[in-house]
């Protein structure tokens, strides 16, 4: 039985190059003991990059997913045949792409505390890309008027360059702390016993296993450019970065 993959995303969201052990080997996905590569989850899409092997071969990683035992697999692009358990490797995150992904991630947190202390609406989904995200919540009264009252909400926390911070708590501590959760419908992930909090010094703290940018200001300004209603109280807010 394999051990649970060290994730040293959640100890330094900045985390994208590495230095790992192959753990075991299966089709074309690849175990280590340890990983920078963030395996999806929370609407945040799982990293890609690539695997520098010890005889200098690139391999292409094109996704990871963790699985219930703790183990996060890495699906390359090519065959696998080469690699065995107990290769050191290099491991090197898109960079670009993370922060991107990061930047949004980040945004939605302002967007849905903003939603949630101002207008009592909780989180009934997400996406986040690199190009735009889309939000959804359940949000009685809702009304596309509201869009650029939200927007200027959002954008004044940004512009005030709240730094981030993560710190965990135990899954006790978790239980007895509401204002941690923003969607009624799904719980945080338990891991170890403790659940993640990525705070917004002097803004907000919520329960959340994704990377994020170190301050706000490194989000830029938003535009909340489109709404959609999908179901009666179901809206579904879309937010462009402009910078």
């Amino acid at each position: 039985m394999l051990e649970p993959t060290e994730r040293l995303y959640w100890q330094d969201d900045h985390c994208t190059e590495c230095d790992a052990t192959v753990t075991a080997v299966r089709d074309h996905e690849l175990a280590f003991d340890r990983t920078c590569f963030y395996p999806g989850g929370g609407g945040q899409p799982a990293d890609d990059g690539q695997i520098l092997l010890s005889s200098g071969i690139g391999l292409q990683v094109t996704g990871a997913k963790a699985e219930e035992d703790g183990v996060i697999w890495h699906a390359v692009s090519d065959a696998t045949s080469s690699v065995a358990p107990g290769e050191r490797v290099r491991m090197i995150v898109n960079g670009e792409r993370r922060r991107d992904l990061a930047r949004y991630h980040t945004v939605l947190h302002v967007l849905n505390t903003i939603a949630l202390q101002d207008y009592g609406a909780w989180i009934t989904g997400a996406q986040i890309g690199v190009d735009y995200s889309r939000i959804d919540f359940r949000w009685d009264g809702f009304a596309p008027s509201l869009s650029q009252e939200l927007e200027c909400k959002v954008n004044s926390v940004l512009e005030r360059d709240h730094p981030l911070r993560v710190y965990y708590v135990t899954e006790a501590e978790f239980r007895e702390r509401p204002d941690l959760l923003r969607t009624l419908e799904v719980k945080p992930p338990v891991i170890g016993g403790r659940v993640r909090v990525v705070e917004i010094e002097g803004f907000d703290a919520q329960a959340c296993g994704g990377t994020h940018v170190a301050t706000t200001a490194e989000v830029g300004r938003c535009s909340i450019y489109k709404t959609e209603n999908k179901g009666r109280i179901n809206k579904r807010l879309y937010v462009r970065l402009l910078s």
